[in-house]
């Protein structure tokens, strides 16, 4: 049978890229051959993570950026959604102009967050797939920005003018108008432009061939009421095929296993911030205090690029023996390790799905864009984590970091609640039923 030639594209940010590829790798294994473009920025990082050879092949395309604006709030945003739908409509044309019938692509699956990808797709003729790597509450959020509006919880440029939590449907999150993705950039030209985009990209939403969703149906059942379109297929996880994560931008430290091996069952505080976030300089110290008055062993990922000062006076000798601090980690293998009791998270909607599907409970500390959403899921939905959450720039002291990290331990109801999520993730026929009839539709060229 004739392979079907599919192309992806993902927002050049590591928790888009790696659910993507872990779709195009599954793909791959049921004949469906992939290429997968990224931009030069982040193209080699994607490359060298595969440890061997990839079934995925890869091309890079120019952001059109200088070295220097990558560093200035909202100019990737700004340049991915103005210079890569060109790109790609180039690429697009280059592969299908060919004389090559076998070769040519026949549908584009793209990064919902850039939905005029979806007229590139349509202006090639070919089929196109919006896939959300978020939570799908985040869809619903945009499919009601123009009802927001109406009712006067958000103006023109999505500044909350009504301060009430608000529900969309039972079981979907507790979402607080200042805590709308837009709004928790803080900076308002990137607010109005991902405001906007959002907005627009509700067009490609409703006439797509197929909207795919990184979450399971379980996990959202009011979403997925309010968005029937969705598809949900996941939680794609590498470590469903029994194999590595792909797509990660820094090297994993290889001794964080092993080190968790020597650790009792249920005993190691994991904390990790994901490849974004970054602490104020006092909030770390404030971390490393109460990680410390904790007195429970703990493995705190660093990254390099994300160490705004020193560590507490005396603190690396104090806890030694019972902390390892790395630059980062295998997170999928260190979430299934028997001794991890608890993970400090940002919330990522990666690192939430991960810890559900291990049946370990959270401590929330969400940093920006739907890191609240999905804090809300574990807190007021599922109740699988407590909230631990900077407000308006407010530190947290120590104290109340040793305070959270004791309940969420000690709390065997939450433990439990967690458990029965983690069954239900692996019990998940309806995503395992949708991927299959998604993969027969992509032979249906």
């Amino acid at each position: 049978m004739e392979k079907p030639h599919i192309m992806m594209v993902a927002f050049p940010m590591q928790g888009h890229v790696i659910p993507l590829l872990e779709l195009a790798q599954v793909l791959a294994t049921h004949g469906i051959r992939t290429t997968f473009v990224n931009t030069e920025m982040v193209h080699d990082r994607v490359v060298s993570s595969f440890a061997g050879e990839s079934l995925v092949g890869f091309v890079s395309v120019p952001d059109g950026l200088q070295s220097r604006e990558r560093y200035v709030p909202g100019k990737l945003t700004e340049a991915v959604y103005t210079n890569l739908p060109g790109k790609v409509q180039a690429l697009i044309r280059e592969i299908n102009g060919g004389e090559d019938d076998h070769s040519k692509i026949s549908c584009l699956v793209y990064d919902q967050s850039i939905g005029s990808l979806h007229q590139v797709a349509r202006d090639a003729g070919i089929r196109s797939v919006a896939f959300l790597p978020a939570a799908a509450a985040l869809l619903v959020l945009g499919l009601h920005i123009p009802q927001l509006h109406r009712d006067g919880i958000i103006d023109g440029q999505g500044n909350p003018l009504d301060s009430s939590p608000l529900q969309l449907a039972p079981t979907m999150p507790i979402m607080n108008p200042k805590h709308f993705v837009w709004h928790t950039v803080r900076n308002t030209t990137l607010q109005k432009l991902i405001l906007d985009m959002m907005s627009q990209n509700n067009n490609s939403i409703n006439s797509a061939d197929w909207v795919i969703c990184n979450s399971a149906r379980d996990l959202e059942p009011g979403a997925s009421t309010l968005a029937p379109q969705i598809t949900f297929v996941g939680p794609l996880l590498a470590s469903n095929r029994l194999a590595d994560s792909a797509g990660q931008f820094y090297e994993h430290d290889k001794d964080s296993l092993k080190w968790l091996d020597q650790q009792p069952p249920s005993s190691v505080i994991y904390v990790s911030f994901g490849s974004y976030a970054v602490l104020g300089s006092a909030q770390f110290q404030e971390l490393a205090l109460g990680l410390e008055l904790a007195n429970r062993p703990f493995l705190w990922v660093v990254r390099p690029d994300a160490v705004p000062g020193e560590f507490p006076n005396g603190f690396s000798e104090r806890t030694e023996s019972r902390g390892r601090i790395v630059g980062w980690a295998n997170q999928q293998k260190v979430l299934s390790h028997p001794s991890v009791a608890c993970f400090v998270s940002h919330c990522g909607w990666n690192s939430t799905l991960e810890s559900v599907s291990n049946g370990v409970p959270m401590l929330c500390w969400p940093y920006y864009a739907d890191q609240f959403i999905n804090q809300s899921y574990i807190c007021d939905i599922w109740r699988v984590g407590l909230q631990l959450g900077r407000d308006n720039g407010v530190v947290v002291a120590f104290d109340e970091i040793k305070e959270k990290i004791d309940r969420v331990v000690g709390d065997q109801e939450l433990k439990g609640r967690a458990l029965q999520l983690k069954e239900m993730m692996v019990y998940g026929a309806t995503s395992h039923r949708n991927l299959k009839n998604f993969i027969t539709w992509l032979h249906e060229r």
